[in-house]
């Protein structure tokens, strides 16, 4: 009996699925830095929440307790740590943010400046579906 061999299983070598790994982590540690940056915002760095380098109020809900989960969130992915699950609460952090303050502004994100707020949801859900990737503790973490 002869195997028949696809198209796609044809072009799924070795070397494409490495760097498949590589580059799902290079996505994650450049999607999570980024993010990172954005928490930090809320801290006042970058020029803080007001361009200014204002930051939120010290325990203000929401955007004191977004800020720490933004940054602490950013930099599990970052690391590859937890990924899925923490990418999972990154996403609907950022869903939460579209939807309470982006939305009521108008229905379209180009219209309600909620882009980022979109951007970072989905691929934050991307991220926990697809994993992260070659390079990541969780990676280290299964090898043992």
């Amino acid at each position: 009996m002869t195997q028949t061999i696809t198209p796609a299983q044809a072009t799924t070598t070795p070397r494409a699925t490495k760097l498949q790994g590589a580059i799902q982590s290079a996505v994650r540690i450049v999607v999570s830095f980024l993010f990172l940056c954005h928490g930090l915002q809320g801290f006042g760095f970058f020029g803080g929440v007001d361009g200014a380098g204002g930051a939120v109020e010290l325990g203000s809900w929401p955007g004191w307790y977004g800020s720490v989960i933004e940054v602490v969130g950013a930099a599990l992915v970052l690391a590859g740590l937890f990924t899925r699950p923490v990418a999972v609460l990154l996403s609907g952090v950022m869903a939460f943010a579209y939807f309470t303050v982006h939305a009521p502004e108008g229905l379209l994100p180009l219209l309600n400046m909620g882009e980022l707020s979109a951007l970072y949801c989905w691929i934050f859900l991307l991220i926990a579906a697809i994993g992260p990737g070659t390079f990541a503790l969780d990676t280290l973490r299964r090898r043992r």
